[in-house]
């Protein structure tokens, strides 16, 4: 594989967080034989995947303390900022592949 594709490739394995954030990464993980692209692959599937582990803790914190206000804006704050800080780490990371 030439290597502007493996960069391409690996780069889009963390864009793809905006169009198909399990899919892409899993089909390139499964199909790629590059192990470079294959790291980048695992690593960007495994970052996807924190937002979605954190909105359901999120909705559990919230239920248990009975629809508290102070809970709900500590929780938003938190899982928000983690889910905002894994979409600009997938942006940097796509990049410094490209750039690399």
């Amino acid at each position: 594989m030439k290597e502007g594709s493996k960069k391409s490739i690996s780069a889009l394995c963390y864009f793809s967080l905006f169009f198909a954030p399990f899919l892409f990464p899993i089909a390139v993980y499964l199909i790629a034989d590059e192990p470079e692209v294959m790291e980048h692959a695992k690593r960007s599937f495994l970052s996807h995947l924190l937002p979605i582990i954190a909105v359901p803790l999120g909705i559990i914190i919230i239920f248990e303390t009975q629809y508290h206000l102070i809970a709900i804006i500590i929780s938003g704050l938190i899982f928000g900022s983690l889910t905002l800080i894994v979409m600009i780490w997938n942006i940097v990371k796509g990049i410094k592949v490209i750039v690399s």
